[in-house]
């Protein structure tokens, strides 16, 4: 974004909020209402049958193409972290399955050019991590930029789930009793989780490395709900989150 606005202000930037059925209905219009303070903002579902937000990212591309009338060629650059979603919008824009999609990072190895109209084609391109993002480790391996099965300590960054989820959503995703839910530690939780998997090293004990890539998975893969508050909200205005 930075790049564009000091290097190539001629060109056009649209934040699209992918995924926006993970995270509940006031926190997506709160972001979007931040967000289009500088940009055309959309918020987007991706599906082949049941999207949300295409016809207006198509209604956008098609403006820009009466802007730039005197263009043969208009193509238009889907960037992104690694495991957004990028190529399953371009699928969703072209009705059908063009770009091959996977839920972990780097999928997608080499820029693809697929035709949306006439004029107006869409690049693929592999996740950009921006190495002046400032991200730790730990903010890396949460927003999915990481496999967790490529850490040397994937146990690490349980602790740091644990912070963003709720408990309740942690129990209901690995079906914890009453008293598996009380758990004191991250090293606890792990315990847990791999006994009720029945992963088990020799001797029975626990495995706490399978248990860790579980759990980093399955909250890069949205099934532990959480989110990011939007700027400046107070914590006594926002509803109980589902």
């Amino acid at each position: 974004e930075r790049h564009i606005r000091d290097n190539a202000s001629h060109k056009h930037l649209v934040f699209v909020l992918n995924k926006i059925d993970l995270v509940p209905n006031w926190v997506a219009k709160r972001w979007m209402g931040e967000l289009a303070k500088d940009r055309p903002t959309i918020a987007f579902h991706s599906s082949l049958t049941n999207a949300f937000g295409k016809g207006a990212l198509i209604n956008l591309l098609r403006q820009f193409g009466k802007l730039h009338e005197d263009k043969k060629q208009i193509s238009v650059g889907v960037i992104g972290y690694p495991n957004v979603g990028k190529s399953s919008v371009i699928n969703t824009l072209i009705s059908k399955k063009s770009c091959k999609v996977a839920p972990i990072p780097g999928e997608t190895k080499i820029w693809q050019y697929i035709t949306l109209f006439k004029r107006i084609s869409l690049i693929d391109c592999p996740g950009v991590v921006v190495d002046t993002a400032g991200d730790s480790e730990t903010d890396s391996v949460l927003k999915g930029v990481v496999r967790a099965e490529r850490l040397e300590n994937p146990e690490d960054f349980v602790q740091a789930i644990c912070e963003k989820v709720k408990r309740e959503h942690i129990a209901g995703q690995y079906k914890l009793t009453k008293e598996e839910s009380n758990w004191e530690s991250a090293m606890e939780l792990m315990e847990t989780v791999a006994k009720k998997a029945g992963r088990l090293l020799k001797g029975g004990e626990p495995c706490l490395r399978s248990a860790a890539i579980t759990i980093i998975n399955d909250f890069q893969r949205g099934r532990l709900p959480h989110y990011v508050a939007p700027p400046e909200l107070k914590e006594e205005e926002a509803p109980s989150a589902t």
